[in-house]
């Protein structure tokens, strides 16, 4: 059927819009349909082959007593090193995250302090400073006063 096809296509003087309806390139579309189908088939049939090696292989280690438990014995120790791995890394973790509290809280303390000294120490020049002033402000007139009264009892002496 193939070969009576193709010397009807190759008679035909047809343009090349219409030679596509042509015997032979059904042909071709038959061909592409059969390589759809034997794909569509091929895939879950590959898939449920490489599924059962990969039982085999999970199934291999206990084919006997003796290789499963020396398996469930390899499995064992492995989960025993994930988890005391898992555990130094958290220890490590947390001792790192404890440092760096330790010392975010002694700058945080050492600044406090600092600024307080700093806090005290103005406070303590302020308030010295105001005592020197007051005591200026009080002993000029205190001083006058007494000059006006030292003056005020010579005046009365000196009428006696």
């Amino acid at each position: 059927m193939a070969t009576k096809a193709t010397k009807a296509s190759s008679k035909s003087s047809k343009p090349k819009s219409q030679a596509r309806s042509t015997p032979a390139s059904s042909t071709s579309r038959v061909e592409q349909a059969r390589a759809a189908a034997q794909s569509a088939v091929d895939v879950p049939v590959g898939a449920v082959l490489e599924v059962s090696d990969r039982v085999a292989e999970l199934v291999e280690p206990f084919s006997g007593r003796t290789a499963a438990q020396k398996q469930l014995k390899s499995y064992g120790t492995q989960l025993r090193r994930t988890v005391k791995r898992s555990e130094r890394r958290g220890a490590t973790a947390r001792r790192k995250a404890a440092t760096e509290a330790r010392r975010t809280r002694n700058k945080v303390e050492r600044e406090a302090r600092k600024r307080q000294r700093r806090v005290e120490t103005t406070l303590k020049r302020n308030r010295t400073e105001v005592e020197q002033r007051v005591r200026k402000a009080i002993e000029v007139p205190t001083s006058r006063a007494q000059e006006l009264v030292d003056q005020v009892g010579d005046q009365l002496a000196s009428l006696r």
